[in-house]
């Protein structure tokens, strides 16, 4: 084990740590003196230099130094105790509202007092409320300034930043007498500061200091440390890769013909992207270790049939296979398309949902269990208890992002003696920087190439005071017995609200468009309420299909070539980018029309103008990282998205590549460096990487 003395002094043998103090921290993952070397600050306050009190400026943060004139408890809306500083260029009031005897005694005329806070406007002029003081008492001198920016560390509620301060500096003091070990290897390249000097410089920045660079995060001390937290968190996603490799898998040759027959059946041929994506597969699937890829594909890229055609691989070796989808909609696509494709060729498909009915589930228990069901199709009720698979051999997963980590390992645990393969799919197209850094776990595949004959999908800007206008494009597609989608979105929350506003956009379009057949779904009705709606849709019984976000995925209605979205300014451009492409999937040129709500803010007006500009889901997978964050994008909370202390998704992009190629020289050269990286960065983390 790489340990030093930092690493080896728990934070009660620090001067004023006592248990309550320690056991604050631990919750922190702060355990010894090293985690507190890196704990660092947030951002810097200048407390180096004194600011003459004619000088201040309203909101500043400063320091200011001056006599103590007067000191009175004033009563207005609320007690407070009013102190008059004074120096040679002016006087500013400090007020307190909350204050001691002893504190106001401490404030006696004539001595000189130092105060650092924000300058705020006061009903006698500037005022600083409950600044930061130092008190010299007559005669006495102050404290001399410190040569060092002031940091404000992250905090939670009883700790205060003197208290992070002190510890913090005791933790530096010990970097007198021991180094933080250096766990890179020395052929790094970037950037070119060492350790410990970039850990000193963050907790004592120089007065002086580039503060700019600073806030930005790209100062040289940040982005040595930057490259080694990205390393860290390489090492460990390959080491969870490699885990994950080593356990017992099923390994699956020949599909014994079936994927021929399959594809003899199909009236088009598969793309290049989609062959290349199958070879990926069928050489993972025939190895001794459990397969764990995604396949990122782009809207109406053909993930589907590639996900049939995996299957395939492990029926015919006798294994079961496993689809989750988020959504009924979408599940219930997948058992349409897979029962087409697959029933005629002899193999039993089941269906399991929450709103399954009980002699149904108990059928479906039953065939698992017998192993006469060989596919089975639903939704979250797959991973609960009670469905039990006889040999489960494949697990495909669709729209991973929208799954709670737990939900996914609880269905990948449904194996028995074997790990099964993983199979994991997105039409939401995966930045490159997040994909290297929350997925590194995984072996991608990308289908970057749509089938022939697409076109692309013409968006339009459209006022919403021009919505008459709209209905009229509506209803002249729709007497063309073209088929279209109005989409009504909300910016409360609230699905309750959400479904009412669609409700009263399908009452005002039927009574505006009274020879169209209207259909409406939304999230809460029935799911065999929705299928029916779905499914009328699909046979052309409706023309004009009103619905909430909840056709966001899985929806493939040919015959649909126009789109209107209400208030698209309030959704995301991924979000945007799915729901556009529930149309243009068949021969007819396709138009959707984003009616927004002027005024647009600067971000709306960029968001749409993206997707005006580009059908390219890549492209507005970048940009939608760039406005939104990687949290928002991937839904942190349920992905285990990394949460990093220095380095940052979007700025640190350029260090993937190094972090990467670092990590794995360290794994394979210097195993008990990596152990000690993964220790200091991402000890006591919940990582999902498993998932």
């Amino acid at each position: 084990m790489l340990q030093n003395q930092l690493a080896n002094t728990p934070t009660d043998k620090l001067n004023g740590v006592g248990p309550a103090l320690r056991d604050k921290l631990a919750k922190l993952n702060i355990n010894s003196a090293q985690d507190l070397i890196f704990h660092f600050p947030l951002r810097y306050q200048d407390r180096s230099r004194v600011t003459p009190i004619g000088a201040s400026m309203l909101g500043q943060e400063i320091v200011l130094e001056g006599e103590v004139t007067r000191c009175d408890i004033t009563f207005g809306k609320r007690r407070s105790l009013m102190v008059r500083l004074q120096d040679d260029t002016g006087v500013i009031n400090l007020r307190f509202f909350h204050f001691s005897a002893a504190q106001k005694a401490s404030y006696e005329n004539g001595s000189r007092l130092r105060v650092f806070g924000e300058i705020r406007r006061g009903p006698q002029g500037y005022e600083m409320v409950h600044p930061e003081c130092e008190v010299g008492h007559v005669g006495q001198p102050l404290q001399p300034l410190r040569p060092t920016l002031t940091p404000v560390y992250p905090t939670t509620e009883g700790l205060h930043q003197a208290s992070w301060r002190k510890l913090c500096r005791q933790a530096l003091n010990l970097l007198d007498k021991t180094d933080v070990l250096d766990l890179l290897p020395t052929s790094r390249q970037v950037p070119n500061i060492t350790l410990n000097a970039a850990v000193r410089y963050l907790h004592e920045a120089p007065f002086d200091a580039d503060v700019q660079a600073l806030r930005d995060g790209v100062h040289p001390a940040q982005q040595r440390l930057a490259l080694e937290e990205l390393t860290a968190h390489q090492i460990s996603m390959l080491q969870r890769k490699l885990q994950y490799k080593q356990q017992p898998g099923a390994p699956m040759g020949d599909h014994g013909g079936l994927g021929d027959q399959l594809l003899a059946s199909l009236p088009f041929a598969l793309t290049g992207a989609q062959q290349r994506v199958l070879q990926d597969i069928e050489r993972d699937l025939a190895r001794h270790q459990p397969m764990h890829r995604l396949i990122q594909g782009d809207v109406g890229s053909g993930k589907t049939i590639v996900a049939a055609l995996s299957a395939l691989y492990a029926i015919a070796n006798g294994y079961q296979v496993a689809l989750m989808a988020p959504t009924e909609i979408l599940a219930e696509q997948h058992l349409a398309a897979f029962s087409d494709w697959l029933e005629p060729l002899g193999i039993q498909i089941g269906w399991l949902t929450g709103s399954s009915r009980a002699k149904q589930r108990r059928e479906v228990l039953a065939g698992l269990a017998d192993n006469t069901i060989q596919l089975l199709i639903g939704t979250h009720a797959l991973f609960q208890d009670g469905v039990d698979f006889a040999q489960l051999g494949l697990v495909i997963i669709d729209e991973q992002h929208r799954f709670g980590v737990h939900q996914r390992l609880a269905l990948r645990e449904k194996g028995k003696d074997i790990q099964p393969h993983q199979l994991i799919m997105t039409a939401t197209p995966i930045p490159r920087t997040l994909a290297m850094s929350s997925y590194a776990d995984l072996d991608v595949s990308i289908i970057d190439e749509l089938p022939a004959g697409r076109i692309p999908i013409n968006t339009v800007l459209v006022d919403n005071r021009r919505r008459d206008q709209v209905i009229e494009r509506v209803a002249n597609a729709c007497a063309e017995g073209k088929q279209a989608y109005w989409v009504c979105t909300l910016i409360e929350e609230s699905e309750v609200l959400q479904c009412q506003a669609a409700e009263d956009c399908a009452s005002e379009l039927q009574e505006q468009l009274p020879n169209t057949r209207i259909g409406l779904v939304h999230g809460r009705m029935k799911p065999d309420e929705k299928s029916m709606v779905m499914d009328a849709f699909k046979r052309g019984e409706i023309d004009l299909l009103i619905a909430t976000t909840v056709i966001e995925v899985g929806v493939n209605v040919p015959n649909a070539s126009l789109m209107i979205i209400e208030n698209p300014e309030r959704l995301g451009l991924a979000q945007l980018h799915q729901l556009r492409g529930r149309v243009g999937r068949g021969s007819e040129a396709s138009h959707c029309v984003l009616m927004y709500q002027d005024p647009l803010s600067q971000n709306g007006k960029h968001r749409l103008k993206i997707m005006r500009e580009t059908n390219n889901g890549f492209v507005i997978a970048e940009e939608d990282l760039k406005l939104r964050g990687p949290g928002e994008v991937m839904g942190t909370r349920q992905t285990g998205v990394a949460q990093f202390r220095v380095a940052d998704l979007m700025r640190d992009g350029h260090l993937f590549e190094e972090a990467r190629c670092l990590a794995e020289q360290v794994i394979s050269q210097q195993p008990a460096a990596a152990h000690a990286l993964v220790e200091r960065w991402l000890a006591g983390a919940d990582r999902y990487a498993d998932a």
